[in-house]
């Protein structure tokens, strides 16, 4: 063999050896990646153990919302996009829980164990499990439709708060010349009575009750903050404020701020958990920044379930996951 013919050789295999450490240095770095989103990196007191598994229960699914307890220690979740409800069983098998959900997103028990959906096919806020006492608890306010009903819970009284974020324009395309109710807050009574709450929130989103029913939580998926108000006997509201700075508040491929906060949980210690643009954020009671716990995916919605609420639930971008906790979610309510 020529000395030409010999150095060509060597550079040949010298490239391929690089290109074999290359694929071995970006496969190490991509396992070390996946590895981190699969466990809990820095513990939270009381809340999670560094080192925690997130356990992806399943992906695949189409539009992941509305989370909520089942008395049999499963879960149910909506799927959108798919126009049905599915349910995770304790030992991680799905099924369908109901299908034609009307677009049913938000979900939440009343204490008859009526499943209440907030639904955005034909927008509207009603009973739609059993299907024998299906019905609409509202459907417009002031005779102008909702825009889209987005995520409710529900009182021990029976009432149902709930909130519209309003119709969703994409980018560079006009707005509706149909009329719908704006963006706001409401409060469904136990009679039956429908209530304006708020109407000063840019894009109101997750909707949460403290443990003691006194203040309720609004996740404004559009600010930098979660909002609180204090809650009167009859259930009306006081002055918005200011709860808790929410870390994922940053710029979004639009070139828009937004903190994405989404879906809102509590546990039996009264801890706030939000699903935002870097994950889970958790704050006390008091609107104090706890920490956070990165997700292989951004979060929608989450909710405790499973035996004696001590597991975590959240789903997004089509995936559903399981993190145990160090404290259970609140038990007096499914959500």
């Amino acid at each position: 063999m020529s000395r030409t013919s010999l150095y060509r050789s060597g550079q040949a295999g010298l490239s391929l050896k690089l290109r074999q450490l290359a694929l071995a240095v970006g496969s190490t770095l991509a396992l070390a990646g996946a590895h981190a989103q699969e466990a809990v990196s820095q513990a939270i007191p009381g809340v999670v153990a560094a080192g925690a598994k997130i356990e992806l229960i399943k992906d695949g699914f189409k539009g992941t919302e509305g989370p909520v307890a089942l008395p049999d220690g499963g879960f149910a979740f909506t799927e959108t996009q798919a126009n049905r409800i599915t349910r995770i069983a304790a030992d991680g098998t799905t099924s369908t829980f109901l299908e034609n959900s009307n677009g049913s997103n938000g979900l939440g028990f009343n204490a008859k164990g009526e499943l209440i959906s907030v639904q955005v096919a034909d927008t509207r806020v009603g009973v739609v499990y059993p299907a024998a006492q299906a019905r609409t608890l509202a459907d417009n306010f002031d005779g102008l439709p909702f825009g889209r009903p987005n995520d409710l819970v529900v009182n021990k009284r029976g009432g149902v708060y709930f909130t519209d974020s309003g119709v969703n324009v994409a980018p560079n395309q006009p707005a509706p010349t149909k009329v719908f109710a704006k963006p706001a807050v409401y409060y469904i009574s136990p009679e039956g009575a429908l209530q304006r709450l708020a109407a000063d929130i840019e894009r109101p989103n997750g909707i949460q009750l403290s443990p003691d029913e006194k203040v309720l939580y609004v996740a404004n998926t559009n600010g930098e903050h979660v909002l609180a108000y204090d809650i009167a006997a009859d259930g009306s509201v006081g002055a918005r404020r200011n709860f808790a700075k929410l870390a994922g508040w940053n710029k979004n491929d639009s070139g828009v701020w937004a903190s994405g906060a989404d879906g809102l949980a509590v546990d039996e210690k009264g801890r706030l958990y939000v699903a935002s643009n870097v994950g889970i954020e958790v704050f006390s009671a008091a609107g104090e920044a706890l920490g956070r716990i990165a997700l292989p995916k951004k979060p929608q919605n989450l909710a405790f379930a499973g035996a004696g609420k001590k597991n975590l639930y959240v789903v997004g971008r089509g995936s559903a996951y399981k993190i145990a906790t160090q404290t259970a979610g609140y038990a007096g309510r499914a959500k």
